[in-house]
């Protein structure tokens, strides 16, 4: 199963209003193993950015001058990603800025969901965690995904966070199919995924009790013994 993890930064929110894709950022999964394969692109959407955008991924005007228009890789994208399933976090923007760029170039190019299926890992984590924050980075906490990197969003950068986050989203998934064929290999790249996620963070702190804390412990022990005619499991041991 071939799978990409895609993300973009735009120049604004709404490309009904004529904004544009500005950077896109992909990564290849193959049976749930990141393959090293990726497509990233800084693209020049000539128009202006919006000044709440830039402060959301820093890109600017004159950074993006010499980069290449969408016409000019819009088949090099669409090569990469056509038979695949996409990976997206609320789909509905990346697709629709995807669509609208090709749109505009007013050739018989397919919409996305022409060549590709779409799996949207905002709607997997409201239907996991009703009720919770089910942003990129509130998924990073839950799931322990190191983003310390993030300090603006690129999409090369999500898409390779997103793509931490949603192997371990489906880890019980995998889980389950320990016993078959295949089993050993994603058991194998479940784990591979969290010694990876926590290769770079800090040991974690050990906090020793303090000597009120021993005492009241030991009180509490000699009262459950006592409670129970001297069979304190805790004191055996």
């Amino acid at each position: 199963m071939r799978q990409v993890v895609l993300d973009t930064e735009t120049t604004g929110i709404d490309p009904s209003q004529g904004h544009r894709i500005i950077e896109i950022g992909c990564v290849e999964l193959v049976n749930r193993r990141l393959t090293g394969r990726h497509y990233h692109q800084y693209i020049n959407p000539e128009r202006d950015i919006e000044a709440e955008a830039m402060e959301v991924h820093g890109i600017t005007p004159e950074f993006l001058a010499d980069k290449p228009v969408f016409r000019d890789v819009a088949e090099e994208f669409l090569d990469f990603v056509t038979g695949a399933q996409l990976v997206i976090h609320n789909a509905p923007f990346d697709v629709g800025f995807i669509d609208a760029e090709f749109h505009r170039l007013k050739q018989n190019h397919p919409k996305m969901h022409d060549c590709c299926t779409v799996l949207d890992t905002l709607v997997m984590a409201r239907q996991m965690h009703p009720g919770q924050r089910n942003s990129l980075d509130a998924l990073c906490k839950r799931y322990g995904v190191d983003n310390y990197q993030r300090d603006l969003h690129g999409a090369l950068l999500d898409s390779e966070i997103l793509a931490d986050v949603y192997l371990l989203m489906t880890g019980g998934q995998t889980a389950l199919s320990l016993g078959a064929d295949s089993g050993q290999g994603a058991k194998t790249d479940l784990e591979n995924t969290l010694r990876r996620l926590s290769d770079d963070r800090a040991p974690l702190p050990v906090i020793s009790a303090s000597e009120q804390e021993l005492s009241l412990h030991q009180a509490k022990l000699d009262e459950i013994e006592k409670a129970s005619g001297g069979n304190c499991v805790w004191l055996k041991s």
